[in-house]
């Protein structure tokens, strides 16, 4: 069991996820792999730590020193609402 205490209801348990984040719109959006959020089992939040939003900011700023150009497959949902 992960000792993680969340931040959101102080319970133990939390784990941290590596996901892919969207940042940005239209032309200038990129994504960035591999961003720890904290997952909670306990109240089910999701979040990001302080010095992660500190991270993805200075990635955002020096943008041209982190993008790597890949094509990317996009799909469009068109299920029900």
């Amino acid at each position: 069991m992960s000792n993680i205490v969340c931040d959101v209801c102080g319970k133990t348990g939390a784990k941290t996820r590596r996901l892919t984040r969207s940042v940005g719109k239209g032309r200038t959006a990129f994504l960035i792999e591999g961003v720890p959020v904290i997952s909670c089992p306990h109240c089910g939040e999701n979040y990001l730590t302080a010095p992660t939003l500190h991270e993805i900011e200075r990635i955002k700023l020096h943008r041209r020193q982190f993008v790597e150009e890949r094509m990317v497959p996009v799909a469009r949902f068109g299920g029900a609402p």
